[in-house]
């Protein structure tokens, strides 16, 4: 007789892992769906409101791990990750996901159920500001990047960054799971529950609707991308590969600058120079610039010899700066891309430049120095209101790594152009709208011409910066504390004994 429940209940375990595990992969990973991620921890919450905690722990475990394993080929083939460190990372998570609905099925069994709402996405939350923090990747990963798509709901992210995003994203499907647990033994309870829980996403979605119905004023400027692919893939090597790689990208600058363009940007890394000789570079770039009337961003590796008494030479990814009538200026990449960038020396300073005509500041970053907040922050709080981005990418990732930029604008108020090979150049605009995208392969030098608003837009997340991350870690003590000193409750509907 006990075998029947048992194996029912084993089902509903393995159902409830497939299901979760099956919406991770489509709403997250390298083309994801953005509404899929909204239901994809339901299935384990709902399990979680009857199973014991093995079983729980065990679900939730399996279908984190499995549902992140989209990533799979990315990580191991175009990271070089190895394949234990990628186990390793899908182990992790796993195991920070099922200790996040073990909280939330420890409070439930408690009877706090407005603690067990909070702590499931505090403790997610608290989690990814961790990582951010201690990992070289930052923010890559983050639940909230699969929902770039949805408008409304990104535009929290100018109020809150990420954190807000991944909070009410989880805080809803937990709400769900609450109500319908609760729906016959104390349905007020339930009541009140789904009530505030989507009050909360519906004043979210109202101020997204509302920030994007407002219309965008003041400056603009008509940029210029350029991007190739191909033979060029690689970095040239310095001498005469990069001065001949440069001569045939300034034949579609010129055709972007007749066209109107004020700014136009390169990639990362197109070639290598190396001084003395990288005057003469600069030499032909600013030729290029004081001609064609037109400030060019151009990213290349710069090396730097060992002075003397010194055995080391640096090397830095630079994006270097021609202004018509004006001195080189540059901007060292800050956030490396481990291993491939392991050799370079990371810079620290902003580069801000003055807007082509005098009415506001641009600023310069790199390709993985988007995928961290608080560098952007750090313009965002200088008043850049458009940020001008050389990228690489590994033409998988060119929207899952690439569109990242697109929510850093929206966070710190300011539009970005981000041209990269390998991938694609797009322009969005501070709402986080894409105004203009092109794959970098749809031409042997594929080139966009866009105009762009320009000016700076005050957000309250660059000036408050990540008190949706605190707040969390605050939440997830207050629950933790909340957990040690409550006893068990008798829970109607959870089952106590092992499945």
């Amino acid at each position: 007789m006990a075998s029947a429940p048992d194996g029912k209940h084993l089902g509903l375990g393995v159902a409830a892992t497939l299901l979760t595990a099956t919406l991770l992969w489509f709403g997250t990973g390298l083309h994801p769906y953005w509404p899929l991620m909204w239901f994809a921890p339901l299935p384990v919450l709902l399990f979680a409101n009857r199973a014991s905690g093995r079983g729980t722990f065990c679900t939730a475990a399996v279908a984190c791990a499995l549902g992140n394993t989209n990533l799979w080929n990315y990580l191991h083939r175009d990271l070089g990750t190895p394949v234990a460190s990628v186990l390793r990372i899908y182990a992790l998570l796993g195991v920070v996901f099922a200790l996040a609905v073990l909280l939330y099925r420890a409070l439930l069994r408690r009877g706090a159920y407005w603690a067990a709402l909070l702590a499931f996405p505090a403790f997610w939350v608290s989690f990814e500001y961790l990582l951010n923090l201690t990992s070289p990747h930052g923010t890559g990963g983050n639940f909230a990047y699969s929902q770039l798509n949805f408008l409304p709901f990104l535009q929290l992210a100018s109020l809150t960054g990420p954190w807000g995003m991944s909070f009410v994203l989880l805080l809803t499907p937990a709400a769900v799971a609450l109500a319908v647990h609760l729906r016959r033994s104390a349905p007020k309870q339930a009541l009140h529950i789904a009530a505030v829980s989507f009050a909360v996403l519906a004043a979210v979605l109202l101020f997204g609707a509302a920030r994007l119905a407002v219309p965008v004023s003041g400056e603009s400027v008509k940029v210029g991308l350029v991007a190739s692919d191909g033979p060029n893939e690689h970095v040239a090597d310095e001498g005469p590969a990069t001065d001949a790689l440069l001569r045939a990208y300034a034949d579609a600058v010129q055709i972007l600058a007749s066209a109107g363009a004020e700014v136009v940007v390169l990639p990362e890394k197109v070639g290598v120079t190396v001084d003395p000789t990288t005057e003469s570079v600069d030499a032909q770039l600013q030729s290029l610039a004081n001609q064609a009337h037109v400030r060019l961003v151009v990213g290349l590796v710069h090396v730097v010899p060992p002075a003397a008494g010194k055995a080391m030479k640096l090397k830095y990814n630079e994006a270097r700066v021609y202004t018509p009538g004006a001195g080189v200026e540059s901007y060292d990449k800050e956030h490396m891309l481990p291993p491939f960038e392991s050799e370079l020396t990371p810079g620290t300073s902003l580069r801000l430049l003055s807007s082509t005509n005098g009415a506001g500041t641009w600023g310069v970053q790199i390709c993985k120095d988007m995928d961290f907040t608080q560098l952007s922050r750090r313009y965002g709080n200088s008043g850049a209101g458009l940020m001008l981005v050389p990228g690489w990418d590994f033409f998988s990732d060119w929207i899952q790594h690439g569109h990242i930029a697109i929510m850093r604008g929206v966070e710190s108020g300011f539009s970005v152009v981000r041209s990269a090979k390998g991938g694609s150049m797009f322009v969005s605009d501070d709402r986080g709208r894409i105004l203009a995208e092109t794959r970098s392969d749809s031409a042997p030098f594929a080139t966009l011409l866009v105009t762009v608003p320009s000016r700076h837009e005050p957000t309250l997340y660059p000036r408050w910066g990540d008190w949706v991350a605190w707040l969390a870690l605050g939440l997830l003590a207050c629950t933790l504390g909340l957990l040690r000193f409550t006893p068990k409750a008798s829970v109607s509907g959870v089952k106590s004994a092992a499945p």
